[in-house]
């Protein structure tokens, strides 16, 4: 099966569609979308994920990011666009898991705000499910915040099962692992 611990987006211009999104490629366009998912985050998301006092990263940071060699940039987030207006609204996708579960990727996402309470977490999460199980994963894992409702509520509609597993911060809140398995043994 090869090394699964990097997903990567086949190429072309268009990966997945869902009833209401394309989730493609990220292209250098994308980088303003990218910056205000930046501005919007919550201010417990911890800082080294928010943009810093100094304005970074600034839309020419995220630009460069985009470009950069395929090993540096997590080629398995796509990014999520509306086929009603063709507009850039979050991202969806599958990242390295950094909290050991060697091989199994975690599911990832995030959307504008102005996106919020649609569902289109959801119909994005499925889709990324369905072609993580055709690249063969058996397993994914989720991590989200203890105080992230709506992402716990996307995790309860996408069938993930909470672990018993929690990474204490008090600082930026509680950090709850989730897990999918995606093939049934025997």
């Amino acid at each position: 099966m090869g090394d699964m611990t990097s997903p990567r987006v086949p190429s072309g211009p268009t990966v997945l569609e869902t009833d209401r999104l394309v989730l493609r490629r990220w292209l250098p366009a994308d980088a303003a979308m990218q910056r205000q998912l930046w501005m919007e985050r919550d201010a417990r998301v911890p800082p080294h994920r928010r943009i810093s006092s100094d304005g970074h990263p600034s839309i020419e940071d995220l630009e460069d990011w985009i470009r950069r060699d395929d090993r540096s940039a997590p080629l398995g987030l796509l990014v999520a666009v509306r086929k009603d207006s063709g507009e850039a609204i979050g991202y969806c996708g599958l990242i390295a898991n950094v909290h050991g579960q060697d091989g199994e990727p975690e599911l990832a996402y995030e959307f504008l705000r102005k996106e919020w309470g649609q569902g289109l977490a959801t119909e994005a999460g499925r889709e990324i499910i369905a072609w993580a199980g055709s690249l063969g994963y058996t397993r994914l894992w989720a991590t989200v915040r203890e105080w992230n409702t709506p992402s716990r509520r996307v995790m309860a509609k996408l069938d993930f099962v909470q672990t018993s597993r929690v990474q204490s911060d008090a600082e930026h809140g509680d950090s709850l692992f989730y897990r999918k398995d995606l093939v049934r043994a025997g």
